[in-house]
């Protein structure tokens, strides 16, 4: 029974403040979030990256070991989404990213937080920072279909990642005043992205439910399959295992509709869209389940 009030207390915050975010987004559709999507840009953000980062007990080593399982995360979702796609007569190239870019940061980073504390939120943020590297290089060229270094250098967290990564790698414990600063904005940035999470999926339509069912499949399921082959075949174990397994189980990133929006045609666009809302609301069973392992074999 102890571990369903745990369960509770780590799924609970995270889906309540998304039902906020989402219930202000269908009282109000002309609800504004160009102030939060800005704000968590190009200053929350990069203060949850450093703070997650660098205050959290994480080291330069396990830091790039994530950074690898990640990428060879990346890497399985992409072969198997593009035959998928393949098989369904889609845009296999521009249609790919949300099957390859989970949502580790709105909702990964707050539920291994609750589970695992702040060593989870290390563990955590290595693997959103894989992703967020990927959305403005890899999501990208695949919805643009062609390469520009500009979105990334145009990026907050990239600069917060490289920071960050000095601080590890000459282990320098950054002054007060930069993790009371970052600490802020790290928790704001949080409650931000969640209920702006909401908002998105209340504005948000399915256009062909089968398809973005099936892609929604290959989420959330594939993703758990690999974060236990990797859990295995590594010998992972503790907290690292189950963040690890947590963020691999995470549903397709908003972002991935917003790049879309800026290089892809309307009708790629949509079908993204669709991808995300049907994956995020199969997420809210998947994530329990997969959390509840998570809390009862790697704790």
């Amino acid at each position: 029974m102890e571990l369903y009030f745990k369960l509770f207390e780590v799924i609970f915050p995270v889906f309540f403040v998304i039902g906020i975010g989402y219930y202000i987004g269908r009282r109000d559709p002309k609800f504004d979030t160009t102030f939060i999507t800005k704000f968590t840009a190009n200053i929350g953000s990069p203060g949850l990256v450093i703070y997650a980062v660098t205050t959290t007990g994480l080291s330069f080593n396990t830091f790039v070991e994530f950074f690898g399982y990640s990428l060879i995360t990346v890497a399985i979702c992409g072969i198997t989404g593009a035959l998928i796609l393949k098989l369904l007569n889609k845009d296999y190239i521009r249609e790919l990213p949300p099957l390859i870019l989970p949502n580790t940061g709105n909702m990964g980073l707050p539920i291994c937080l609750f589970a695992y504390g702040s060593s989870g939120l290390g563990i955590a943020s290595a693997i959103f920072c894989v992703i967020i590297l990927f959305h403005f290089t890899l999501g990208v060229l695949l919805a643009d279909k062609k390469f520009s270094i500009k979105p990334l250098i145009k990026n907050g967290p990239f600069y917060a990642i490289l920071i960050s990564l000095i601080f590890l790698y000459f282990e320098i414990t950054p002054p007060k005043f930069v993790i009371n600063t970052s600490m802020l904005l790290a928790y704001a940035t949080i409650v931000l992205v969640l209920m702006s999470l909401g908002v998105g999926l209340s504005k948000l339509k399915v256009f062909s439910f089968k398809s973005a069912f099936v892609l929604s499949l290959h989420r959330v399921l594939l993703g758990p399959i690999i974060g236990f082959s990797l859990i295995y075949f590594f010998n992972l174990e503790g907290f690292a295992a189950g963040a690890l397994l947590i963020q691999s189980a995470m549903p397709s990133a908003i972002l991935t509709y917003l790049v879309g929006q800026m290089y892809s045609p309307k009708e790629v666009v949509d079908s993204i869209a669709s991808t995300i809302v049907v994956s995020t609301t199969l997420s809210f069973i998947t994530i329990p389940v997969v959390v509840y392992v998570a809390l009862k074999y790697f704790n």
